[in-house]
């Protein structure tokens, strides 16, 4: 009689939730109905060389929340990342940016900070708000433990994990007997 042990099957469940996460993410509204949201599942050696770029850039910038992050990322099964390409406009005008018209926002160099690149339109950050709600709320439903973790996306990044994106976020699943994104150092 064929058996499925637990962590054989929890495994196998969190790398389809993760997969439905990405659906989330691309399914979740747009600005102006255009989609320039970017995902991707990392897992196995290259989740292990992403949390080991997270403890390199802690290590750099001597803040421990990247270390903290990096073993949360090391006890994770996975993590989906999403990103957006933002640095061109919807032509709204809006002034967010900090650009009085689109076309100084568009015209603007575009640098990349220590993190990310900007300027960033403002609709497209929502964009990926939404896109990184859509696929925790996703999870949620699924009963995987995940955490929205910004320092991951800096380290996903610097390793050109999502070519073109110029804002990422990271979020690692786990299946615990108690969830490993709270009660951290």
């Amino acid at each position: 009689m064929p058996i499925i042990r637990s962590d054989e099957g929890e495994k196998e469940a969190l790398l389809h939730a993760s997969r439905l996460m990405l659906v989330s993410a691309r399914t979740a509204p747009k600005s102006g109905g255009v989609d320039d949201i970017l995902t991707a599942v990392v897992f196995g050696k290259e989740k292990e060389a992403l949390a080991e770029e997270m403890d390199k850039i802690g290590e750099e910038r001597k803040i421990e929340g990247f270390k903290r992050d990096a073993k949360n990322l090391k006890d994770s099964e996975a993590v989906v990342l999403i990103g957006v390409q933002g640095t061109w406009s919807l032509r709204m005008n809006c002034g967010a940016c900090g650009y009085a018209t689109c076309s100084e926002f568009d015209e603007a160099e575009k640098k990349a900070g220590l993190d990310f690149v900007g300027p960033t339109c403002v609709f497209k950050a929502l964009d990926l708000g939404i896109a990184l709600g859509s696929a925790a709320k996703t999870a949620s439903l699924l009963n995987v433990d995940n955490r929205i973790m910004y320092r991951i996306g800096t380290a996903a990044r610097r390793l050109n994990l999502l070519p073109g994106a110029t804002v990422i976020i990271g979020i690692p699943i786990s299946a615990k007997g108690k969830s490993i994104y709270f009660d951290r150092p």
